[in-house]
């Protein structure tokens, strides 16, 4: 009998512990500021997890390259220090040539035709191009078109020549700059205020959102309004741990995101809108508007990056992405 108390007690204690368990751990790491797209998304989906999941998975959001930067959170996602990332579409090169077609100079008129490939067919493909190297695509998430930004007014691909300017490491912004004689550096997100203020590069490519939250406009004079590329990302999880959630889980996990990566686009082009008006209201930078004549010339001179990596990311892919402008 005392044996048996002692065991209903044991088994008690246990159901007790089990029920104030306390909640899974899923850390988001991600490079940007919290007032951008990618921060609002990354703090609505731990809201939403908190809400609706919150006594088995709580969501912990490090911003600013906290956890890891730039070159860094990828291998982090695969050891499993991290459950959630948002690299830049650039970023994932090194596992798939496929998704270089975003880094494409020129390629997409406007992020209508963005969001209309990314939702094609083609485009939804792409999300499992990582899934071979221990990571899964979950949904794409909007920044914005990118701006030419240069401690001298670029209106002309001659401008460039002979300027260095910070990339992403992506071959393929490589190739663009090589294009126009400038000379591309590719440098962590988290150094690129630094090494504009100390006259270590010349410029760099980015969107309205991240030139204002980062402050590069303070310590560039000039921004080129040049839309020549895109800057998305792609919400990814490790296989690992998403296959080893519970169905019921996961399903939840995945709307919550769902929402949040849709509630992230719909922010995206306010951002854009609000702190393109916010820098010009600085008058810290003086923003450059191409004519039809000069756009072209960029055009011009940017536009056979395609053919060089038409082999790595395929014809057809190009094709696809071209459709979607129309």
């Amino acid at each position: 009998m005392k044996k048996l108390t002692l065991s209903a007690i044991a088994l008690s204690v246990t159901l007790a512990s089990a029920a104030h368990a306390a909640p899974e751990v899923i850390k988001f790491s991600h490079v940007v500021a919290e007032n951008t797209p990618k921060g609002q998304m990354a703090l609505h989906f731990r809201d939403l997890v908190a809400e609706r999941i919150g006594d088995k998975y709580e969501v912990e959001v490090y911003p600013n390259s906290q956890l890891f930067g730039d070159g860094k959170e990828m291998e982090a996602l695969l050891l499993g220090d991290v459950q959630f990332i948002a690299p830049s579409l650039s970023k994932f090169s090194k596992y798939t040539k496929k998704l270089q077609v975003f880094d494409l100079p020129f390629l997409f008129e406007d992020m209508e035709a963005v969001d209309r490939f990314q939702q094609s067919d083609a485009g939804q493909l792409l999300l499992q191009s990582v899934k071979s190297k221990g990571m899964i695509g979950l949904g794409y998430l909007h920044n914005g078109l990118k701006q030419l930004s240069a401690s001298e007014p670029l209106r002309v691909p001659s401008d460039a020549s002979g300027k260095k300017f910070r990339i992403m490491s992506s071959d393929v912004l490589a190739a663009q700059f090589d294009a126009v004689d400038a000379v591309p550096l590719k440098k962590p997100f988290s150094e690129v205020f630094t090494l504009l203020q100390t006259r270590a590069i010349d410029g760099q490519e980015n969107t309205w959102s991240n030139i204002y939250s980062k402050k590069f406009f303070e310590v560039q004079p000039y921004i080129t309004a040049s839309n020549h590329g895109v800057l998305d990302y792609m919400v990814t999880t490790s296989a690992e741990f998403w296959m080893q959630l519970p169905d019921a889980d996961r399903e939840v996990l995945k709307k919550a995101l769902d929402e949040s990566v849709a509630y992230g686009n719909q922010i995206a082009q306010q951002k854009a809108d609000d702190d393109r008006q916010k820098i010009i209201d600085s008058g810290r930078s003086q923003i450059l508007t191409l004519t039809d004549k000069e756009r072209g010339e960029w055009v011009e001179a940017m536009q056979p990056v395609w053919q060089q990596f038409e082999d790595e990311i395929g014809a057809d892919l190009i094709q696809a992405a071209v459709q979607a402008n129309q």
